[in-house]
């Protein structure tokens, strides 16, 4: 009878013990998913025969929200809006291609046109494009956006900041703090989305302005076309950026090869930089930013030339070259997107969204040690393009479209 109590007592505690190892082992997060073992969202046939880096860099799994939510249209008349982010007071400031800005409450009244902000060059891909407001906002009330401003040789993706007054009807000291050299005249390509960091930072991503000619520049540290920037709020290079042996390297330069970046997010358990970016006819990006890091631009992708032939030497490797997190083929066309840090859908919970142009959805991520592992696309029957979605500070979401709605998305 003791020799027996004994072995219970025994198999007890290593029972316990394996519990609490596996406990602190997996730091209490849920066990991993396999990306690779069900249905993708993905239907369509990819346009290349190329094989992916690692199992669940594109097509996972498929998931399905379980709570239930809503997407309310709360306003219908903005014009081409391009940005959208959260006001302390729970209010949302919007940019507007032709270069305006509106603020909008939750629930979709909308103001008049903020005035005092410079003219844009609003052809093709231009305008007025992302922005940002301070943390400090609350007390210094100032704003931070990207445009396409008319210069000497054409157009070039810039950056101003301004403080919006206490009536909220203009934006006053307006100065464009950085310039992405070189000139172009195009209209393709301007990235134009912007972001504090954690140090008190701007990140800012640029495009590499599309034609064959400047497409180059994305690999060549000594332009600014196709990058990552991190300048201060003043336009100067961010003390601590990487450097880059090659000469002529510019200090303000975050990361390279880039095509068209139009998402960029914090993640809020790491702190790290994320980014999306259009590809071509297919390999469409998501990638984790790294200091210093090359992201392959043209040398690598994982698409075609829209006419279909291959781009460059065809490869999708090559050593020094990261490789996307997930990418997307057929695209979706990436823009703004946002990490869910809310309350009100426990599910969401670090749930990476972003805004799908051609793909006219909401693609959430569910993403587990910096991979993917799930995929879900909201609102698909809205037909509508999605530009950017931010999260209010009601731990709502919401998004704008190029049609010029205004979404809340919600549990319901």
């Amino acid at each position: 009878m003791k020799s027996k109590l004994y072995t219970i007592l025994i198999s007890s505690t290593l029972l316990l013990l394996f519990a609490c190892s596996k406990g602190d082992t997996n730091d209490n997060q849920p066990d991993p998913i396999d990306p690779t073992d069900g249905q993708s969202v993905e239907t369509k046939p990819a346009n290349t025969t190329y094989t992916p880096a690692f199992n669940g860099q594109t097509r996972v799994n498929a998931v399905k929200t379980n709570t239930a939510y809503s997407g309310t249209v709360i306003a219908s008349n903005l014009s081409s809006p391009w940005g959208i982010a959260a006001m302390p007071d729970g209010r949302l400031l919007i940019t507007e291609k032709t270069g305006t800005m509106r603020i909008a409450t939750s629930t979709g009244t909308l103001s008049s046109q903020i005035t005092g902000i410079p003219s844009v060059n609003s052809n093709g891909q231009g305008g007025l494009l992302g922005l940002c407001i301070d943390p400090q906002f609350s007390t210094n009330r100032m704003v931070y956006w990207v445009f396409a401003e008319n210069v000497t040789g054409g157009t070039q993706t810039a950056v101003a900041k301004g403080r919006l007054a206490d009536n909220d009807r203009t934006l006053e000291n307006v100065t464009v703090i950085y310039r992405a050299n070189p000139a172009y005249n195009g209209t393709l390509h301007y990235g134009g989305r912007i972001l504090f960091d954690g140090t008190g930072n701007l990140m800012v991503s640029t495009g590499e302005r599309s034609d064959l000619t400047t497409r180059p520049q994305a690999q060549s540290v000594s332009s600014a076309l196709g990058k990552i920037v991190r300048i201060t709020t003043g336009g100067q290079a961010a003390t601590g950026n990487p450097n880059f042996s090659q000469a002529g390297a510019l200090p303000e330069i975050y990361s390279i090869g880039h095509r068209n970046p139009q998402g960029l997010a914090i993640h809020p358990i790491s702190g790290e930089l994320w980014q999306s970016e259009h590809g071509p006819r297919g390999g469409d990006e998501l990638n984790r930013i790294k200091a210093g890091a090359n992201y392959g631009w043209p040398t690598i992708t994982y698409g075609i030339e829209y006419g279909g032939a291959r781009i460059g030497s065809g490869i999708q490797q090559q050593t020094g070259l990261e490789q996307p997190a997930y990418y997307w083929d057929p695209v979706i066309s990436p823009s703004g997107m946002t990490f869910y840090k809310g309350n009100r859908m426990p599910e969401w919970q670090n749930n990476l969204f972003i805004g799908a142009l051609s793909g006219t959805h909401i693609a959430r991520l569910v993403m587990q040690e910096n991979l993917v592992v799930g995929e879900e696309r909201l609102l698909t029957g809205e037909n509508q393009r999605f530009r950017d979605i931010t999260q209010g500070t009601d731990n709502a979401l919401y998004a704008i479209t190029d049609g010029g709605r205004l979404y809340r998305i919600d549990r319901q």
